[in-house]
């Protein structure tokens, strides 16, 4: 018998600010990128009733943690559940269990800021976003922490969702924050483009993304979602969250390579490579880069620790055996 901490999300959503995920992530990326062990998703998918089941784990050595998700979507309206255990790595022993549903735009966000700081140019001054729900409100959230951006273009279908996401952020951020008409007037001249949609056809068209550009796509995470055009990932130097799940379930790197534009091995570099300095990323201005972030237990487990430790230092959670 041992005693866990059980965190919901009321407990831990008050205790990190989008920089502070960003630190943890980092860290957790290079901690990978020099051998710490990460496995893709396993999704599986339930017919009847439809939904599915996800799991990803991480172990982060110097971090001292180890566990990752676990979460169902798709089974009716009371939709979804992430459960975050979070063991010690040292002795094995169950740290915390975390409802991990607040901390899950902020720690995807994370990952996105991480791979924008390590591949977009140093002068990147605007951004478009497409999408306008959490992860697009989280993924820009976090990323405003690594670049001075004075222009942020967001677009979404639903004129009064992105108006939303628009005044939102322009109050929050030195920026001016505006709503563009489409999706080609939100990236035209941007220097870093987020997708964060549920697409299964390309949200963006590869004639709008400008040479030096960086891409940040990461609603990616199933063969049959496809944010970007193939033609938009066979220029770029292309690097997913974790390698293998580039021919796994990365929807827009799986199009491209239906097409023949590509082969498996147009994977540049993992992010963890490209953090930890095993792989240089962006090698020119005018070099177009692609992050592909369909989530994995790195962020998972270096948020959740993050979280952990700063609710036990704070008196938070239930101690359950």
């Amino acid at each position: 018998m041992t005693d866990t901490l059980f965190l919901t999300s009321a407990d831990v959503d008050d205790l990190a600010e989008p920089a502070d995920y960003v630190a943890a992530v980092r860290d957790g990326y290079r901690q990978v990128g020099e051998g710490a062990p990460a496995e893709p998703r396993t999704l599986l998918p339930s017919r009847d009733p439809a939904g599915m089941l996800t799991t990803y784990a991480a172990i982060l050595p110097e971090t001292g943690a180890m566990g990752g998700y676990t979460y169902s979507a798709g089974f009716g309206a009371r939709d979804a559940w992430f459960m975050t255990p979070l063991f010690d790595a040292d002795s094995g022993e169950p740290l915390a269990l975390l409802d991990g549903a607040s901390m899950n735009p902020f720690k995807t966000g994370a990952a996105g800021a991480v791979a924008v700081d390590a591949l977009a140019r140093e002068d990147a001054t605007e951004i478009a976003v497409i999408g306008s729900g959490a992860q697009a409100r989280g993924q820009l959230a976090a990323t405003a922490t690594v670049r001075a951006f004075e222009s942020v273009r967001v677009f979404s279908p639903t004129a009064e969702s992105r108006e939303a996401f628009a005044d939102a952020f322009d109050d929050r951020l030195d920026a001016t924050v505006s709503a563009a008409e489409s999706a080609g007037a939100a990236v035209d001249g941007a220097d870093v483009i987020v997708t964060a949609t549920t697409a299964s056809d390309p949200v963006i068209d590869d004639a709008d993304v400008a040479p030096g550009a960086h891409v940040t796509a990461m609603g990616q995470y199933d063969p049959d979602r496809n944010e970007l055009p193939p033609e938009l990932v066979a220029r770029a130097t292309y690097v997913p969250d974790i390698r293998e799940r580039a021919t796994q379930d990365a929807g827009s790197f799986l199009a491209a390579r239906s097409a023949g534009l590509i082969g498996d091995d147009h994977v540049a570099a993992d992010l963890g490579e490209v953090v930890a300095g095993r792989h240089p990323g962006r090698t020119s201005d005018g070099e177009v880069t692609v992050f592909d972030s369909g989530g994995t237990g790195i962020e998972t487990v270096a948020a959740a620790h993050m979280l952990y430790e700063r609710a036990s230092e704070a008196g938070r959670g239930k101690t359950i055996e």
